[in-house]
């Protein structure tokens, strides 16, 4: 690979890598008082949008693996933030829901994320926020891992 062929590119991977990391210590930041951490954040927003569903279409809606899933739901319930409840229509399946304790903070942790979006989004204009988030989706949509 020729090294020259990259020295003045601007790499979106770079970017995107660095809002990454800015992303998770505001978050973790503005959430630890809860005792969540920001990889176990988007399970409970997930569950926020609606509560009962199970691991499986958990995964699947929020394009992860079963075992991370699985993980951090394991990790969830120990909190007391998650609930398990066996699936009357599939004994093999569990519907996951929300307990009070994570219902308490759902505002809370909407404001954070809020704040985030506020924070990324304040130099720019609107239609230059509405070009971003439409490009930003046009990649997701076109990269399969």
């Amino acid at each position: 690979m020729n090294k020259d062929k990259f020295k003045n590119k601007r790499h979106i991977g770079k970017y995107i890598s660095q809002l990454y990391r800015k992303s998770s210590v505001f978050i973790n930041r503005e959430v630890s008082k809860y005792g969540i951490r920001s990889g176990h954040l988007m399970f409970l927003m997930d569950l926020y949008l609606q509560d009962g569903k199970n691991q499986e279409e958990i995964s699947e809606r929020l394009k992860i693996d079963k075992a991370t899933t699985a993980r951090a739901l394991k990790k969830l319930e120990e909190q007391d933030f998650i609930t398990r409840v066996k699936d009357n229509n599939d004994k093999r399946s569990n519907k996951i829901y929300l307990t009070d304790t994570s219902k308490k903070f759902k505002e809370d942790v909407y404001s954070v994320l809020d704040d985030w979006n506020q924070q990324i989004s304040k130099s720019l204009t609107e239609e230059e926020e509405e070009t971003l988030v439409n490009l930003l989706e046009k990649v997701c949509r076109n990269i399969n891992v």
